[in-house]
């Protein structure tokens, strides 16, 4: 960095002392005042303002002003004007030590009625793009600012435009946060969840009452009933809506891992712990944790998580450090945990901690009434996406629909309708467009829903000659589920 003069002492360390306070300040107002506070200051300034071009317009404007009366304002940035439009076409900075003198301000009105003698201006820049400048003056006192002082206005304009950039980019930032967030609760508020039955609007209910607390939910239900879209709804509507909303499926890991994973590590701690790791609970503090498929985690992690849920603690992998969090839980499982506590694989004091309020999701064949509504709304979101002109959906097809028993629940009818609309050749979704098995006898009394499960998985698998990641794509299922359904049946 170069300067016209070396500085003095003082300047150096007042320059020290006022770049680390800028820096510090993340908010593009206080930084403004600020800056303009501690020029004024170090130069002894009677007068002085900030100037910076509107990123929108590219105008510049005064964004800060010191002793200079609102009247002052308009009149004082004419003497702004010729001097930034010397910098801009200098690039450097400018110093008069008698504006009343200094033919570069011969004819300014507002010199003569100011009173204006010694001025010294010098250009923000962001790399190299000219975004503003600082200007001071004195009306009292003739060469009041001198090369030394330039030099230091200098050196503080470049770091003071290194805030401002950094503060700007941290409050867009902030906005598109924010926008983000309202976004986002907008699509998980009460009103985004589709479904009219009467089982859904009881679970609406109870995600209306318990939102703003912070009990523990244990969500239950078949693969595919949205679980994890109601666990959101109770965060985006609760009084944690502006904390972090962290998910974690627990079936797909190793313990290893999944303890890594949930409670973080120390350097070294296993093979492949190469730095420290901070886990997902310290990462969903003061906010929500969604543990999906809870009922798989080994009795190791059941302890671990007890401790979480008595006393709000956590260690580590490898530390012997308590480290305190602050997270709501949200557990879900389409396992019967209860089942699970009197086998001796789920320990009973942590089911009856997760389990303070518990939500059963019905599956789709349970609520047929919502199908329709469904239907509709994936029907317009995948139209929209995909471009085409499919204006409709056929009453017989909307029959299939209905009568078709939906293993795969609402994520099963989600892939069913864009499949459909990609695949139809007309304007009109018909019923061979849905590429779904064909329906078979439910009403067999002989027959559990177990049975019926089972049977019609074995058919489709059997359908797509044995490939399970076809038939779980056709089911609307993940490989995932499939597998587990497959090792339960023994297949």
């Amino acid at each position: 960095m170069e300067y016209p003069l070396p500085m003095e002492k003082n300047h150096l360390d007042a320059l020290l002392a006022i770049s680390q306070e800028i820096n510090s300040i993340q908010k593009i107002d206080p930084l403004l005042t600020t800056v303009m506070d501690r020029a004024m200051q170090a130069l002894q300034a009677e007068r002085g303002f900030l100037i910076l071009r509107d990123s929108d317009s590219g105008d510049m404007a005064v964004k800060i002003a010191r002793n200079i009366s609102d009247e002052s304002i308009k009149d004082t940035t004419e003497i702004s004007t010729s001097v930034v439009q010397s910098i801009l076409k200098n690039g450097q900075p400018v110093l008069t030590h008698d504006a009343q003198e200094d033919p570069r301000f011969k004819g300014s009105e507002s010199v003569v009625f100011h009173g204006i003698l010694s001025v010294a201006c010098v250009p923000l820049r962001i790399k190299e793009q000219l975004i503003g400048c600082i200007y001071v003056d004195s009306r009292s006192q003739r060469r009041m600012f001198t090369q030394e002082s330039l030099a230091f206005l200098t050196a503080f304009a470049n770091q003071a435009a290194i805030a401002i950039e950094n503060a700007q980019l941290y409050e867009k930032l902030r906005a598109e946060n924010i926008r983000l967030k309202k976004e986002v609760r907008e699509k998980f508020r009460f009103e985004g969840i589709i479904g009219q039955s009467s089982k859904m609007r009881q679970i609406l209910d109870i995600v209306e009452r318990i939102s703003d607390s912070d009990v523990s939910v244990l969500i239950q239900g078949e693969s595919g009933t949205g679980k994890e879209l109601i666990a959101r709804a109770i965060h985006y509507n609760g009084s944690r809506k502006e904390g972090p909303f962290v998910a974690q499926y627990c079936g797909a890991l190793t313990e290893t891992l999944l303890e890594s994973e949930l409670f973080g590590h120390k350097k070294g701690s296993f093979t492949g712990a190469a730095e420290d790791k901070k886990g997902l609970f310290e990462a969903a503090d003061n906010g929500t944790f969604f543990l999906d498929e809870i009922g798989d985690i080994s009795p190791n992690i059941q302890t671990k998580l007890l401790r979480v849920l008595q006393e709000g603690e956590i260690k580590r992998v490898g530390e012997t450090q308590t480290r305190r969090v602050d997270v709501r839980i949200i557990s879900a499982s389409n396992k019967d945990l209860a089942h699970e506590v009197k086998k001796g694989l789920f320990r009973e004091d942590l089911y009856y901690r997760l389990n303070v309020i518990s939500i059963h999701m019905p599956p789709l064949r349970e609520r047929k009434e919502d199908i329709p509504l469904l239907t509709q709304h994936f029907f317009e979101k995948y139209c929209h996406t995909s471009g085409k002109p499919i204006e409709r959906i056929a009453s017989k097809t909307m029959d299939t629909l209905l009568t078709y028993h939906w293993p795969g629940n609402v994520r099963e009818l989600e892939n069913t309708i864009e499949r459909a609309i990609v695949l139809a050749r007309g304007s009109t979704i018909r019923s061979e467009d849905l590429h779904i098995p064909k329906s078979i006898d439910y009403t067999n009394e002989a027959q559990t829903l177990r049975d019926v499960e089972r049977n019609f998985v074995l058919k489709v698998l059997d359908e797509c000659d044995g490939n399970k990641t076809k038939a779980a794509k056709r089911l609307g299922v993940s490989l995932r589920w499939l597998h587990y359904r497959l090792r339960e049946w023994e297949q």
